[in-house]
């Protein structure tokens, strides 16, 4: 099977995760892609494929090589984005792409325009897959299982390829930050792994955000409004004086490359009660935390300017920079960089600017930095990907793999 049939194929399931779910994996529709991947990893000759309770996907390629070595795994996640539908895609083909602007739907006047987003500049006569412009497109991170799934395609039907142990996962719940959650890395059996997960296929990912979320409940006094006078405390108002005491130069829109930020990403609410919900994000652990005193400065000062606890605020810690864990591994990144190199690629590093099933698996004892799909402009309509570097990606891999056994 071609990789742009697979991937096709795929996204065609319906796999977005939601928050504050119940449930593990948080949408039960997830289960029907891990089932369909385990049919296909076990026709494909990996007898042990599983999906366990916990909606994880796990198998194992045995060793055809006399001289054992490095276990490595490979890992992407099935679910999309909450932050735009991932049901009826309908994925629009483009081929040998020449730096047109690209309509997505011309109803809602949605374009890819290279002088809005100059990346497209750098693929020229590549093969694009784009949304059109109703949902996005799932490339984060099916784009990703493809890959993997390619590779493995490509192992069974060359058995004359010599390499060690493999060991292949599918997480849920990643977008939500619950993909590795129930990950069983004592299972799993790898001495490292690399998640398929980035953007460009030049770039190997060692380094992210430091992680923590805010909630910030607020508690108003309601009155009705005509006899509100030295009287109500309207809520939503007080939301407004709270975000506008964070540094306005630490909003996403403002930050860049090693910038930290806080972005408030959801807020509802009534004269009575509101509720905001920030990430906090910094590659710098230290600045991280002084982040987080800061909403706690803020809140003690309104409780205080209002005498009363106007202000209930809850941070939590959601996952940790991997540089830290992986300084000690740097051989699994400049092995990745050197695959890259290998097939007449630049190659480089760069800090991402989020994270990655990695991230936490890094300090669960399992180094994992991550690796490109080909996939960019994530969560939304404006969703693209290269097919080119998916071809090229699963060549890399390849590579990885072959230098192992050296």
């Amino acid at each position: 099977m071609e990789i742009k049939e697979r991937f096709l194929n795929y996204v065609s399931f319906d796999t977005q995760s939601v928050e504050n779910s119940q449930t593990v994996p948080s949408t039960s529709k997830q289960l029907k892609l891990g089932k369909y991947l385990v049919e296909e990893l076990q026709s494909l000759g990996i007898e042990n494929a599983l999906l366990n309770e916990y909606g994880v996907v796990y198998g194992t390629i045995p060793s055809n090589n006399n001289h054992q070595g490095d276990v490595i795994g490979f890992i992407a996640h099935m679910d999309t984005s909450p932050d735009a539908s991932g049901k009826d895609i309908h994925p629009q083909i483009i081929k040998d792409y020449q730096g047109q602007k690209i309509t997505l739907n011309e109803d809602k006047k949605l374009y890819l325009d290279p002088e809005q987003y100059p990346q497209l500049l750098h693929l020229i006569h590549h093969d694009l897959i784009t949304t059109d412009g109703t949902t996005l497109l799932g490339a984060d991170d099916k784009a990703g299982i493809a890959i993997i799934m390619q590779m493995v395609e490509y192992l069974h039907t060359h058995p004359e390829f010599k390499h060690n142990d493999i060991q292949i996962a599918f997480t849920p719940d990643e977008e939500i930050g619950c993909g590795s959650n129930h990950f069983d890395v004592k299972y799993f059996n790898a001495d490292y792994a690399y998640t398929i997960d980035g953007g460009d296929i030049h770039i190997v990912e060692y380094e992210n955000f430091n992680a923590f979320s805010a909630k910030v409940n607020i508690h108003g006094r309601s009155i009705h409004p005509g006899s509100a006078k030295n009287k109500m405390v309207n809520s939503t108002r007080v939301a407004y004086e709270f975000d506008s005491l964070l540094p306005v130069h630490m909003r996403p829109e403002s930050t860049e490359g090693y910038e930290g930020f806080n972005h408030l990403h959801a807020i509802q609410g009534t004269c009575e009660e509101t509720t905001m919900d920030y990430i906090i994000r910094n590659h710098d652990l230290q600045q991280a935390k002084k982040q987080c005193q800061e909403f706690i400065d803020i809140a003690e000062f309104l409780n205080k300017k209002y005498g009363y606890q106007i202000i209930d605020l809850t941070i939590t810690e959601s996952y940790l920079n991997m540089k830290e864990a992986l300084k000690d591994h740097m051989f699994i990144v400049e092995q990745a960089l050197a695959a890259i190199k290998e097939n007449g690629l630049e190659a480089s590093c760069s800090p991402i600017r989020g994270g990655t099933d990695g991230a936490r698996l890094t300090f669960m004892g399992l180094p994992c930095p991550n690796l490109g799909t080909g996939g960019f402009n994530y969560h939304g309509p404006y969703e693209y990907c290269s097919l080119t570097m998916m071809e090229k990606q699963v060549e890399i891999l390849l590579h990885i793999l072959k230098n192992t056994t050296k």
